[in-house]
């Protein structure tokens, strides 16, 4: 077991050394290597199933609004699924049609393609000879040397010479030979034709029947797998699944919408232009993208070639793909944000690397399937606390709260991150609730790890000038509520435990007391230093009561930071105390017997007689200092819990004008019955 020496002199704390992986956690492994081994075994089984939930989850809303048109839900659940299928085979057919037509006209589309390549191959090519024997001052080469004439002299041509063993004449030549495949018979034809069609129509028939069975059994196949996941807390799995099907719903709807209006809106856009059978290149733009990121790219191959094989030119070539390009950044800047909203649950990378995964496992359906299975499992990962870690992979929300993140950046000494962070959480919140909901707390965890040993000397003096350059940033930074806003729709509902989102943490107001001119405030209260903020004996308490000061000083009042080392017993005789009408001492962690805090106390008395003390232990939740009989012995006038109230009680002094311990009460007493401004 490692010991390592804790700042100050304290005793050497004991970091036990890594434990070794569980039972549990290889389980977990061994679990998910079968499961993959059996989405890939059985993916002849799963395909058909999962494209039929997914199928119910389409309908679903369909079945609904019938059923509230007083339909039963059987006839309800087959007039759903045979408009569907209905739909299915009226594209199959126009595919059908329209494809047709092109392979009539395939052998010209492809000498045209083949001409125009084969042109613009000698283009660029050609320029770039020319360029290179411009660079090497080489002369043009000379023309080549016409062909001899295969004909002889006369014109004729010459005989072919026998060959051995064989006559003059005709004889020389060789015959060539056919060979011809016998005729087919009528079940071979028919087994030519059927076989490549039996595949899907077998997979469309299972599909269909089992949305059928699934909508039937809605209800009861939720009532199981409530059964078997979450019958100790019926409310809550009850709602995660209603509103994981809702959701679902919603996006495969929308999502359906908006891929149908991309073909509509191509389909249309490549008959303006003059592009042969639109129609189907349309049909296809709305399947293909369906296929994440690439299906745009896909979907705009083919109708570009054949522009390109239709038109000697190049302008229908280049109006098609602006028409692909326009369209598709239409549809994916401006009207899925305002559909989906910012994002659809799912992060850049986990799309990308989900479309991988399930296009090895099940192939081009696997990659079709990509978004919406990623999507369920993120679903599930935030309803599912054991698998949670699915909407931390998956997901798009940050995986570590804002108060995580800020410890990470200073830990690594990154100021200009930090910085970020907060410029982005200042957008809806003062610069008092930054401090006290995210770096306070953050300076905490660094706190509780510098107790326990593991952070070294020169990684808790690179958190501090972290947290010093932090705070030096936000001097320009005024404390004040930023405008309303919109009111927007509630958040997604997290496991419990969990605050990930930047935007979740609690806000709460400014302080909004105003001092009068320093010339008409009572005793040192006037003064540029009125606020003496003394660091408690912690490694970063000074880094809090830089905090308080700049606080303090963009309410109009004068501090100033001294170290907890000028309060020693050797040095307090020594502390300037010219101009200070109260001490703020600060404490991220005080814990133990407060004795060390009492005796402080008492020698800021005798240095200090008549002026108010308040102690801060940041953040709230130590119960040293929350218990009454502890504070009352420790002896201070003030206890607070955050910075916020810190401020207001140095305010609310600074307007009543409170000079010694018993005034300093009974003024914040009278302060605290009087309604604040606002």
């Amino acid at each position: 077991m490692s010991t390592t020496l804790a700042p100050e002199g304290r005793p050497p704390a004991q970091v036990p050394p890594p434990s070794s992986p569980e039972l549990g956690h290889l389980l977990t492994v061994v679990v998910g290597v079968v499961v993959v081994a059996g989405l890939y075994l059985a993916r002849e089984v799963l395909i058909p199933i999962t494209l039929a939930i997914l199928l119910s989850f389409v309908l679903a809303p369909l079945v609904g609004l019938l059923r509230r048109l007083r339909l039963p839900r059987v006839p309800a659940v087959l007039l759903s699924v045979l408009l569907a299928l209905g739909l299915i085979l009226l594209i199959g057919s126009i595919i059908g049609v329209q494809i047709a037509g092109l392979a009539r006209d395939a052998p010209r589309y492809q000498s045209a393609v083949q001409e125009k390549v084969e042109a613009a191959q000698d283009t660029v090519f050609g320029r770039i000879r020319d360029f290179s024997r411009r660079l090497s001052n080489e002369a043009a080469p000379p023309a080549p040397a016409p062909a001899p004439d295969p004909r002889g002299p006369e014109g004729t041509i010459p005989a072919t010479p026998a060959l051995p063993g064989l006559g003059g004449g005709d004889e020389r030549r060789p015959v060539p030979v056919e060979i011809r495949p016998g005729e087919s018979s009528a079940v071979e034809l028919a087994r030519k034709i059927v076989s490549p069609v039996l595949g899907p129509l077998e997979t469309t028939f299972i599909v269909f029947i089992v949305a059928v069975f699934v909508l039937l059994q809605q209800e009861d196949l939720r009532d199981r797998l409530i059964r078997l996941f979450g019958s100790s807390d019926l409310h809550r799995t009850t709602e995660a699944l209603d509103d994981a099907g809702r959701r679902l719903s919603k996006y495969f709807l929308a999502q359906l919408m908006l891929n149908g209006s991309f073909g509509v809106l191509v389909a249309i856009g490549l008959f303006i232009i003059g592009v042969p059978s639109p129609i189907v290149w349309g049909i296809l733009a709305a399947l293909f993208r369906f296929v994440p990121y690439v299906g745009s790219i896909l979907a705009a191959a083919m109708p570009l070639v054949l522009a390109a094989a239709t038109e000697p030119g190049w302008s229908m070539v280049i109006w098609t793909g602006v028409l692909f390009l326009v369209t598709e950044s239409v549809m994916g800047q401006v009207v899925e944000p305002m559909v989906y909203g910012h994002s659809t649950g799912l992060s850049p990378v986990s799309v990308i690397v989900a479309a991988i995964f399930w296009t090895w496992l099940w192939g081009p359906i696997g990659l079709i399937l990509a978004t919406p299975l990623t999507l369920c499992l993120v679903v599930l990962g935030r309803h599912v606390e054991r698998l949670e870690f699915l909407d931390v992979m998956l997901g798009d929300r940050p995986a570590l709260t804002p108060v995580e993140n800020f410890y990470q950046r200073i830990l690594a000494g990154d100021t200009d991150e930090a910085l970020s962070q907060a410029e982005t959480l200042l957008q809806d919140r003062s610069l008092t609730s930054y401090y006290d909901e995210v770096a306070l707390k953050g300076l905490r965890l660094a706190a509780n790890d510098a107790e326990r040993g593991v952070l070294p000397p020169g990684r808790l003096e690179r958190i501090r000038n972290a947290v010093n350059g932090l705070v030096n940033d936000l001097s320009d930074v005024p404390d004040g509520d930023p405008p309303p806003k919109p009111q927007k729709a509630e958040p997604e509902a997290m496991p419990a435990g969990r605050t990930a989102d930047e935007k979740a943490v609690p806000s709460q107001p400014a302080p909004d007391i105003v001092l009068p001119p320093r010339a008409e405030r009572a005793g040192n209260w006037g003064s540029e230093t009125s606020v003496l903020c003394l660091a408690g004996r912690g490694p970063l308490d000074e880094a809090a009561s830089a905090m308080l000061s700049q606080l303090l000083a963009k309410h109009g009042l004068g501090a100033r930071v001294v170290p907890h080392e000028a309060s020693s017993r050797e040095q307090v005789g020594r502390l300037e105390t010219a101009g200070v009408a109260m001490v703020c001492v600060s404490y991220l962690d005080i814990s133990g017997s407060p004795a060390h805090l009492r005796y402080l106390l008492r020698r800021l008395r005798q240095h200090l007689p008549g002026v108010p003390l308040l102690v801060g232990l940041w953040p709230e939740g130590d119960a040293v200092l929350t218990d009454a009989s502890l504070a009352k012995a420790v002896g201070a006038d003030y206890y607070t819990s955050s910075l916020h109230a810190a401020v207001m009680a140095c305010l609310k002094a600074a307007v009543s004008g409170a000079q010694s311990p018993g005034a300093a009460q009974a003024a914040m007493e009278k302060a605290d019955r009087k309604p604040l401004p606002g």
